[in-house]
Parts: C-alpha cells; sequence; structure tokens
C-alpha cells in the first residue's frame, strides 16, 4: 500500500469539496489499495456524515452509510433484498460494508486484480485479458471487445429487479437515478463504470413500494456456499391474483456486466399461471443475445435454470 493522505470531514459539503477517494466500510477500497491497483493520494472517511437511517414507511428508504448487516435484518426490507445481503458476504464483512459501497464496488475479475495482467478496466488500451484468458467466471451478457468482466455485487441484483433508485447529491445540487440506468455497459471504455459523476456521492437508496415486493426472493449459484460470488443469481418478484401472474420483476447477476434485467421473461410471465411449465417457457428468453467465451458457455443454460429455480422456490414459499 503507498502512502496517502487521510481525511475525515464533519458534513457533506466538506466531503464534496476533497479530490480524495470516499471510504465508507473499506471492504473494497483497501483491498484494491493493497493489491496496488488503487493508488489514491487522498483518503476522505465520510462515516461521520449523516447518512444513515432506514425508513419503510412509504416503500423503502435506505441511507448509503447503512451497514450491510443491519439492513439485512430490518424487519420491512423486501425479502429479495435481505437473502442478497445475507448471501453476499460473512457476518464479519456484512457489519463493515456500507450500501453504498457495495453498489460502487468493483469487479471480482482476477485480471483487473493483478497488476501485471493487461485490463482494459484497470489501464485503458492495454486488452482484455479474460478474453482469451482464463474466463470461467466471467459475463455473457453486455460483454464488449474490451471487457467482460462481471459486475459483482449481490443486492445490486435484486435492488434492480425492484426498481430501486439512488439518489446522489453534488455541489451543483441533488438527482435521482434509476439503478438500472446508474450501470454502464463496457462498450469502449470499461473504466467508465457508472453514471457517478466527478463530486458526487450516493446518499441514499429508495426501493418504490409495492405491496407484492414482499413475495420476492434471490436465488444465488456459486461453487461453494460459504463466502462466494456468484456463477449466476436470480432475483424475482411476482404479483399473482386469481391464479395468474399479474405482474413479474427479475434480474440477473453473476452473467453479465451489469445487474441485468430480464424484461423479455417478465413479458412473458405475466398472465401466466405460476407453474413449472410457465416458468420453464418465460426462462427460455433469460439468455437471449448471449455471447459465451471459451470457459464458460455453461452459463447459458445455467441461467434458464436459476431463473426457474428462484420462481419454483418462490411460489413453493407462498404455498
Amino acid at each position: 500500500m503507498r502512502p496517502f493522505e487521510l481525511t475525515a470531514p464533519a458534513t457533506i459539503d466538506e466531503a464534496l469539496a476533497s479530490s480524495g477517494d470516499f471510504l465508507a466500510g473499506g471492504t473494497t477500497l483497501v483491498d484494491l489499495m493493497k493489491l496496488d491497483v488503487l493508488r489514491p493520494q487522498q483518503v476522505v472517511d465520510i462515516n461521520a456524515l449523516p447518512l444513515r437511517g432506514i425508513d419503510t414507511s412509504d416503500g423503502l428508504r435506505i441511507g448509503a452509510l447503512e451497514r450491510m448487516g443491519a439492513v439485512a435484518e430490518h424487519p420491512g426490507v423486501y425479502p429479495a433484498i435481505s437473502r442478497a445481503l445475507l448471501l453476499s458476504a460473512s457476518q464479519q464483512l456484512r457489519n463493515m460494508a456500507s450500501i453504498g459501497g457495495n453498489l460502487m464496488q468493483r469487479t471480482r475479475c482476477t485480471y483487473f486484480r493483478d497488476v501485471a495482467s493487461p485490463c482494459n478496466k484497470r489501464e485503458p488500451g492495454t486488452g482484455c485479458s479474460a478474453i482469451s484468458g482464463h474466463n470461467r467466471m466471467h459475463a455473457v451478457l453486455g460483454t464488449s471487445d474490451d471487457c467482460v468482466a462481471t459486475h459483482a455485487s449481490d443486492v445490486a441484483v435484486a435492488l434492480v429487479a425492484l426498481d430501486a433508485e439512488v439518489r446522489l447529491v453534488s455541489a451543483a445540487g441533488t438527482r435521482t437515478v434509476a439503478l438500472a440506468d446508474f450501470y454502464r455497459l463496457p462498450g469502449s471504455t470499461p473504466e467508465v463504470e457508472t453514471d457517478l459523476r466527478p463530486g458526487e456521492m450516493i446518499t441514499e437508496v429508495l426501493v418504490p413500494h409495492r405491496d407484492w415486493a414482499s413475495h420476492s426472493t434471490y436465488v444465488k449459484v456459486r461453487d461453494r456456499q460459504s463466502y462466494e460470488f456468484a456463477l449466476c443469481s436470480a432475483a424475482v418478484a411476482l404479483d399473482v391474483r386469481d391464479g395468474r401472474i399479474a405482474d413479474a420483476r427479475v434480474a440477473v447477476g453473476g452473467v453479465a456486466t451489469t445487474p441485468w434485467r430480464l424484461p423479455a421473461v417478465e413479458e412473458a410471465l405475466r398472465g401466466a399461471p405460476p407453474t413449472p411449465a410457465s416458468f420453464e417457457e418465460a426462462a427460455s428468453a433469460a439468455a437471449d443475445g448471449a455471447e459465451p467465451l471459451s470457459g464458460n458457455g455453461f452459463k447459458v443454460s445455467l441461467l434458464k435454470r436459476t431463473v426457474v429455480r428462484a420462481l419454483l422456490e418462490l411460489t413453493e414459499e407462498r404455498r
């Protein structure tokens, strides 16, 4: 780790006036500093800022500095969000990591984290080692010739499925962005991962109120049960009325460069009965547009099966 200046602003305005990297839980930033992937000259500890709180009075509002563990255990948090958080990391890490930091975490691509390997995300223009390298964990959706790294966050998948927004503040004011639009596809600029503008920070996450968001779940498929990143995951929510699916939300992770919404699957579910056959038929569109690499072709079928599994688990819980 290289030398850096540490500051601890007492107000949001003071934090926004700084030019360093924000430190909340530090579970991503400190790791990348140790690996020499990030080399900030200034680190800004924002833990004293008034960015906490969980409000469930009208939808869900989560302060950016709320810890993952606290959000997961809060009784008013929708099940898909709670389960995604509980499956994200160990209890120790959930007690440290913040919601805002989780949404801003960087990819777990080994080539990104190995400073000896070419990586367009870390050093634009150097190439993507994963395309012709070891790419079993990499994306099959949303990729480009410059980057195939998967997005690492579990809870971002659940939040995208539930139409969450993030509130962003800067010296110029406040704006609200749909989380699905907040993340950028790699294209030819994989180093630009989000719509966060210079001088902005996330202050809170907002999830709109829907009675049926309580009928949601999150399924994560991984190589080992304890503390592992997803090979594939699915967040689903269903509004079932009179034996038919009135509305649906489906998003997946571990297979795409961003948290990936599946509108074709959602549309296929609407009006259908909540049966295994309907789920299988709807999930057949889950991998549309997939471009598998040499080592991750299995993710195409795994993606479809994971969506079906999540839908089945959700309907079995309702019985």
